[in-house]
């Protein structure tokens, strides 16, 4: 815990100290002592939640107390008390123990958002509470939200969305009205929490003002993303006040009415939304319409949406410099909205499309709009293309065991995997295997994400930058892997 709050300090002069999370009373006194050596500057705020409140300190409410005070006595300005003690002390014994610090009264729901916030944020200021906080888990955008309206509405409110689905609204927290945000410097103490080091240099929360430009990627599942990473790299080589969100997007109308509250400007759309996301739109892009299948989408003015397909784009870029497009056969696998890129781009160049998907009819529907065949998947092994692409999510991360195709299906001489993560993923193993030119999805999305970037911002794309940072976030989990690959025991003879 010294080690990480001395990594904490190095990244923010505000930081909370869990004493719950420490073993027991004389391991959190041993903690404080260490606190006189916190530079002057900082800010230091002391928890000790108790097992009821959904914390991990298992003591008597007497002994939170008497911790909290040792806390105050060391150097803390601030301390959490959770709503469950409060109502459990009188306000003047409160005032005795902890009379040297500022109190942050705070509620948390962990399973769901409360009905009505504004009584239980009439509660929490009640008594001597000099700011007060509001955790709550968020199953949408629209929770969230409500939170935010609290913030709004008061002064000295700490609004915390939690789950998965509110991580984008917990970075936003500040901007909408939030005193303040949380970020684990290792040991996550909620759902949906980016770590310090992530919030920092990824996100540049620090950063963060009404004026900055706020865009995203949708999608469900999204954590497997690294737009996040690479569409960050990008503003922040072109020294752009703008960042780059994942929204994990179950119901597209919440996210929907969410764009103009949280002051969106454009988004990205990936699984399974983009096709479903037509409906929503003011406009779109002819090239788009056609394909049926939007990627990318700008908020214009009132509000409007307008669509476009950058897909198409990464396509080209990643096949027309391997294999002539004219006249060539290409196998796409699956019948989505990735899929629909690769087949009008193809059909675009010259070469002829051949849809093979799960659902035949969907197969069908493609091919009779790209105006190319369908090919059932149980005639894949036994006709050559000149290419095949897997335009599905069969062997994404973390799924990476999974082939859409046997190796004995690869008739082909090149093979391209639209998944970027991993970076070789079975299908390319297979297909390198028996000697047939791989491409990796990382061309594509490198190539779709800085044509993105173009369209949001009407600069040119810093594509090294981007291109490094997936490299490396790539690199790190290929190591990562390997570290954690379980050794085969040997097998000398004895």
């Amino acid at each position: 815990m010294r080690r990480q709050l001395r990594t904490a300090l190095r990244e923010t002069r505000t930081v909370e100290l869990r004493l719950d999370w420490l073993r027991d009373g004389s391991e959190i006194s041993r903690f404080l002592k260490c606190l006189p050596s916190v530079p002057r500057g900082a800010t230091l705020l002391a928890t000790c939640r108790r097992r009821e409140a959904g914390g991990r300190f298992v003591g008597t409410i007497a002994k939170q107390l008497a911790h909290l005070a040792e806390a105050i006595a060391a150097g803390c300005q601030w301390y959490d008390l959770e709503i469950e003690t409060v109502r459990q002390c009188p306000p003047e014994l409160l005032q005795v123990l902890l009379a040297g610090g500022n109190q942050l009264t705070s509620a948390h729901f962990f399973d769901a958002m409360p009905k009505n916030l504004q009584r239980i944020a009439n509660e929490l200021s009640h008594g001597r509470s000099d700011a007060i906080k509001v955790a709550a888990h968020c199953n949408s955008l629209r929770d969230a939200r409500k939170l935010f309206a609290l913030a709004r509405k008061r002064k000295n409110t700490v609004a915390v969305p939690m789950g998965d689905a509110a991580l984008p609204a917990r970075l936003l927290s500040i901007r909408q009205g939030s005193a303040f945000t949380y970020a684990p410097v290792e040991n996550a103490t909620a759902p949906g929490q980016v770590s310090l080091d992530e919030a920092k240099h990824v996100y540049r929360l620090d950063r963060l003002t009404r004026r900055t430009r706020v865009y995203g990627v949708i999608g469900h599942p999204i954590a497997h993303s690294l737009s996040p990473q690479m569409q960050n790299a990008a503003f922040a080589a072109r020294r752009m006040d703008a960042v780059y969100l994942p929204f994990l997007v179950r119901d597209l109308r919440d996210f929907v009415d969410s764009i103009e509250p949280l002051g969106i400007n454009g988004f990205s759309v990936t699984l399974p939304h983009k096709e479903k996301i037509l409906r929503h739109l003011d406009g779109c892009d002819p090239l788009a319409a056609k394909i049926g299948a939007v990627n990318t989408v700008v908020v214009r003015g009132g509000g409007k949406l307008f669509g476009y397909n950058t897909d198409y784009v990464g396509v080209l870029r990643s096949l027309e410099r391997r294999i002539p497009l004219r006249g060539s056969r290409v196998l796409i696998l699956g019948a989505g909205g990735a899929a629909r890129a690769v087949a009008f781009a193809l059909a675009q160049s010259g070469a002829s499309p051949c849809i093979a998907a799960r659902n035949p009819e969907r197969a069908k529907a493609l091919a009779r709009a790209a105006g190319g065949e369908a090919i059932s998947w149980s005639q894949i092994g036994h006709e050559f293309f000149d290419a095949i692409v897997n335009a599905t999510p069969v062997g994404m991360h973390p799924n990476i065991a999974t082939s859409p195709l046997d190796a004995r299906e690869l008739n082909c001489r090149l093979v391209f995997d639209t998944i970027y993560r991993p970076r070789m993923t079975k299908l390319l193993r297979l297909a390198k295997r028996r000697g047939i030119e791989t491409v990796s999805g990382v061309e594509m999305f490198v190539a779709q994400g800085s044509a993105q970037f173009e369209i949001w911002t009407g600069e040119r794309a810093p594509v090294d930058a981007m291109r490094r940072v997936v490299a490396r976030a790539l690199d790190r989990e290929e190591t990562f892997l390997v570290q954690t690959k379980p050794q085969r025991k040997s097998r000398t003879a004895r």
